[in-house]
C-alpha cells in the first residue's frame, strides 16, 4: 500500500518525469500536492497501470490535488543540457507553476538538482512507493502521451501514436529508413549504439 507522502511537517509535492529513455519529443515532469484524505484508487507508479487506468486516473488527480502542475523540456533543449538535466529543469519548470508553494519536495529516482530553498529527498522507485509521486507519474505520462500523439500527425511514419518516441522496432526501422526529423533528439544519432537499445512497449 502506498504512503500519500514522505514526510507530514511540510506541504509536500511529489514530483515525477516522463519520456527520458525517448529517441524524440520532449521530456515531461510534473508535481503534485495531494491532500492528506486522498482516495487513491488504482493509483500506482504510471509503468504498473494501463492506457485505460491512467487515463481515468488522471481527471481524478487534477480534481482532487491541492495543487498541480505539467511541464517540458523539449527535443531541443534536451541536446543543449543533456537529458539528465533537461528532466531536472522539467521538474524545476513544474514545481515554480504549482498555485501553493510546497514546504518539501519528493523526487522519484536518486538525483535531483535542489529547487530554491525547498528541502527535497531522492526516493528510488519512489513513484511505487508513495501517492503524491505516483500521481506526478501519471500526469507527466498521460500529458506526455497526449503531446506525442498530435506530433503522431504529422509523422504518422514513426507510429508515435502508439510508442510514444520510445525506441520501439517500428520507430528506429523507420528512422533508418527516413532520417530523423524536427522532434527527434539529435544526442540519439542513427550511429549511436543507443540508438539500437529499442523496447517494444511504449514506457
Amino acid at each position: 500500500m502506498l504512503l500519500n507522502c514522505f514526510q507530514i511537517e511540510h506541504l509536500e509535492a511529489g514530483c515525477d518525469e516522463a519520456g527520458r529513455g525517448c529517441l524524440a519529443g520532449p521530456v515531461f515532469a510534473a508535481a503534485v500536492i495531494l491532500p492528506a484524505d486522498f482516495i487513491a484508487g488504482q493509483l500506482n507508479d504510471s509503468k504498473k497501470l494501463t492506457h485505460a487506468q491512467r487515463a481515468a486516473l488522471r481527471p481524478l488527480i487534477e480534481r482532487e490535488a491541492l495543487a498541480w502542475a505539467v511541464a517540458s523540456v523539449d527535443n531541443i533543449e534536451i541536446d543543449e543540457i543533456n537529458i539528465l538535466n533537461a528532466s531536472f529543469l522539467a521538474m524545476h519548470r513544474a514545481i515554480e507553476k504549482l498555485q501553493l508553494r510546497p514546504g518539501y519536495l519528493s523526487i522519484d529516482g536518486n538525483r535531483f538538482k535542489s529547487f530554491p530553498q525547498i528541502p527535497h529527498s531522492c526516493i528510488v522507485k519512489g513513484d511505487g512507493k508513495y501517492l503524491n509521486i505516483a500521481a506526478a507519474s501519471v500526469l507527466a505520462k498521460t500529458h506526455r502521451d497526449e503531446y506525442m500523439e498530435k506530433l503522431h500527425l504529422e509523422y504518422p511514419i514513426y507510429d508515435w501514436k502508439q510508442n510514444k518516441g520510445y525506441p520501439t522496432r517500428v520507430h528506429r526501422s523507420a528512422a533508418l529508413e527516413h532520417g530523423l526529423t524536427p522532434y527527434h533528439r539529435q544526442t540519439f544519432t542513427i550511429s549511436s549504439p543507443d540508438f539500437f537499445s529499442f523496447s517494444d512497449n511504449d514506457g
